[in-house]
């Protein structure tokens, strides 16, 4: 699966993430007590997930929505995407 990031310093970068979930956080485990990405919008292609849409931790949800709805990410994934909850 594919993951997106909106908002921070990573605004608009990607990455390939292993397994079939996608952690609640990214990184998932910083040790630090660092702010880290959530993990807000799940794109699904056939059951499976395609990609995951992670915020930083100051921008609201609505915003993360709207970001991902204008970059298109469903359409470039040929995915349906849902709130990650």
């Amino acid at each position: 699966m594919r993951a997106l990031f909106v908002g921070g310093p990573v605004d608009n970068s990607e990455l390939d993430l292993d397994g079939d979930t996608p952690p609640a956080h990214y990184p998932p485990d910083t040790g630090s007590g660092a702010s880290r990405y959530r993990l807000q919008r799940v794109g699904r292609q056939d059951g499976r997930v395609a990609y995951a849409v992670y915020g930083a931790p100051e921008l609201p949800e609505d915003e993360i929505a709207r970001v991902s709805e204008e970059r298109a990410y469903a359409r470039r994934f040929q995915a349906e995407e849902a709130d990650a909850s």
